[in-house]
């Protein structure tokens, strides 16, 4: 089970065989084809999607419950904490470049896509058409052919400017509450744990909202040509973040109630906080380019 042991700690603890990556596999599976089948009109996919989610998030359930185990056992040396935390800087710097696509698909289309459909070489094609992204000249929304509908475009006040205040006095109160972790002062840092979780909870019900008005006030849809299609992508996926984010701190205030890290020994609770912080910092970026640009 693990190499040379000094003390109670093993050296490098290595887990017995486990189920629970052939169950998750088998789980993704049942997603993966579900959701083929149902967006090809099989009626039969949305069952596989549903049966196939439920029994993947009961094998992480279990997955990370045997984790917390060996964690809270004194099975983690410094050495798996060293493992932990460069697994979850690879894992921000695959979302960086994750993100970074996204972007640079806005910046393309801002900045080569939409002028060459206004160059003289198309010219000819769609005369009447205006190379202007519709951001900076709002009402400049008409495709080239004429198969988009008319829609607004979005500016930054004031749902964006609210959820960005959101997002950002959420990241204090984790950093207080991770303050008052490495101090000992657990009750203090459940209390700010909490009041980040209800503060993500509250930016993600925002953007619902914003969501709505968007689709029913300006026709503002996905399919409106790529200004909307780069919009929702953003700021869909950073929702979906701020989603797995706050999920994250929620169940790391539950260990904290339950009494689970120390001062000194926290990691679940930094690595989440990482996670929160960055997708902190993805919105500023959405903020300015996406709602003021």
């Amino acid at each position: 089970m693990s190499a040379t042991t000094h003390g109670s700690t093993p050296y490098y603890y290595v887990p017995a065989d486990s189920r629970h990556p052939v169950m998750a596999a088998i789980g993704l599976f049942l997603v993966i084809l579900g959701a083929s089948q149902w967006i090809n009109g099989h009626e039969w996919g949305m069952y596989s999607l549903a049966i196939g989610l439920i029994w993947w998030l009961f094998v992480l359930w279990q997955w990370f419950g045997d984790a917390r185990r060996e964690s809270e056992g004194g099975l983690y040396s410094t050495r798996i904490d060293l493992s932990y935390r460069w697994s979850m800087s690879w894992f921000i710097f695959s979302e960086v470049m994750f993100f970074g696509a996204f972007f640079t698909a806005l910046w393309w289309g801002r900045s080569h896509s939409v002028p060459a459909l206004g160059s003289l070489d198309n010219a000819l094609l769609w005369p009447d058409f205006k190379a202007v992204w519709p951001s900076v000249a709002a009402g400049v929304t008409a495709a080239p052919a004429g198969l988009v509908e008319p829609f607004q475009t979005v500016g930054p006040f004031w749902l964006p400017t609210i959820n960005t205040a959101l997002l950002l006095t959420s990241g204090v109160t984790l950093t207080i509450a991770h303050h008052a972790l490495r101090e000992n002062h657990r009750s203090k840092c459940i209390n700010f744990m909490w009041m980040t979780v209800i503060l993500g909870l509250i930016f993600l019900f925002v953007q619902g909202y914003e969501y709505h008005h968007l689709y029913s006030e300006l026709n503002l849809k996905l399919n409106s040509g790529i200004y909307g299609s780069t919009f929702y992508l953003l700021t869909g996926f950073h929702g979906f973040h701020v989603f797995v984010g706050m999920l994250m701190l929620f169940f790391i205030t539950l260990r904290l109630m339950k009494g689970d890290f120390t001062a000194e020994k926290h990691f679940g609770f930094e690595g989440a906080a990482w996670y929160w912080h960055f997708v902190d910092v993805v919105w500023l970026g959405l903020y300015i380019l996406v709602y003021w640009m």
